[in-house]
């Protein structure tokens, strides 16, 4: 009999985490599967660890990874995939925006496709921000844009992998993961999920604006070389604006057309044009340095503390 394990990351969840565990055991309660649920507790300062633990000794089932500390959204769908030793896995949140009632469709449509990846492409985001909304359109194809690897829009991580894809995936040796991109980057065949998205059962979002902005720079800078290319070509740009200036200003002075004396304003703004191209090329290459600093030292990309 194949195995499907759900994999659920969750921070400060005390508010959904039974309700969360009571309607998604409810749904592999009708599958004809070997079903288990791998809870990820992200170093949760409420008492979402407390539930956990309560609900894996009363139901054999289930399993909890609980971290050392908060480490991250992806780090620990990361972990939750490594602890897998399913034939197929189903990652979803714990705040029920993902519905597990939509599992039998996901399989159904797995086993209609023979795909080795279902992602869910959210045909609406319920009760979600216009700007909240838009900003993740935008993001989704500028990343597109950008990158070497084209990935499907207006998706999370809400899945289905099978072993196949799972087993590439803890080849991969970074450790700050875009675990969407990198799933793309994998292959194989991956067919699409529409669904709906629902608003948050309970609960505040763990992701607020300088999350979702540090979560989309790694997403950039991960996925591609562009914004290097982007640096090259601002400082270039420069470089002809600069030499054309210069020309300008010597025939000025030879054939009278140019006083090279006024024009103060003129000389800021070509002073603060070519600072701020610098600086902008300075800081693209830091933030890739900065990458290769990270992944240089080598440490974990999470500590668990305790397994139930």
């Amino acid at each position: 009999m194949s195995k499907l394990s759900i994999i659920i990351p969750c921070y400060n969840e005390e508010a959904v985490i039974q309700e969360s565990y009571r309607r998604t055991i409810s749904v592999l309660d009708t599958l004809s599967l070997d079903t288990e649920i791998i809870y990820i507790n992200d170093g949760s300062t409420d008492a979402t660890r407390l539930i956990l633990n309560k609900i894996a000794d009363g139901d054999p089932r289930v399993r909890v990874v609980h971290f050392s500390r908060n480490f991250g959204h992806q780090p620990a769908v990361s972990a939750g995939i490594r602890k897998c030793d399913a034939d197929y896995a189903i990652i979803m949140d714990a705040d029920m925006q993902d519905p597990p009632e939509l599992i039998p469709q996901i399989l159904e449509m797995r086993e209609a496709e023979q795909a080795n990846v279902v992602y869910c492409v959210r045909r609406s985001r319920d009760k979600e921000s216009f700007f909240k909304r838009s900003t993740a359109k935008m993001f989704y194809r500028l990343i597109n844009s950008m990158s070497e690897v084209k990935f499907p829009l207006d998706t999370g991580d809400f899945r289905l992998i099978d072993r196949k894809v799972m087993n590439e995936f803890c080849r991969l040796r970074e450790h700050y993961k875009y675990i969407r991109g990198l799933i793309s980057w994998i292959g194989f065949r991956q067919v699409p999920f529409i669904y709906e998205r629902k608003a948050r059962l309970a609960g505040e979002t763990k992701f607020p604006l300088s999350k979702m902005l540090s979560f989309g720079a790694t997403a950039l800078l991960y996925f591609s070389r562009k914004p290097l290319l982007l640096a090259t070509g601002l400082g270039f740009l420069a470089v002809i604006v600069a030499i054309i200036l210069a020309a300008w200003s010597t025939l000025g002075k030879i054939y009278g057309f140019s006083n090279a004396e006024t024009g103060w304003t003129s000389i800021i703004t070509i002073m603060v044009f070519f600072g701020g191209i610098q600086l902008l090329t300075i800081g693209v290459l830091g933030q890739y340095i900065g990458i290769l600093f990270d992944e240089i030292k080598d440490r974990p990309e999470y500590i668990i503390d305790e397994i139930r």
